[in-house]
């Protein structure tokens, strides 16, 4: 169980599925990891600073990620 809220005070958890607005659209996929700290965003593939971050594949099949308090959670709506 996490600590992390969306944008609407929600909780996010590893399996839900998250959403943002991106330039003209939207951007949304399943929540694969959360990077809490420092240490889990060195070890991380993806070039992200600054944790906490939420790690998810979009639509067009590729990793992002991004802060808790940009996205909502589309589970818990």
């Amino acid at each position: 169980m996490s600590d992390l809220t969306d944008k609407q005070g929600n909780e996010i958890e590893v399996g839900d599925t998250v959403s943002m607005n991106y330039r003209a659209g939207k951007m949304e996929g399943k929540v694969d990891e959360i990077l809490s700290t420092e240490d889990d965003v060195a070890n991380s593939d993806l070039n992200v600073k600054n944790p906490p971050k939420v790690v998810f594949t979009n639509q067009n099949n590729k990793q992002s990620g991004h802060n808790p308090g940009t996205l909502t959670d589309l589970d818990k709506e």
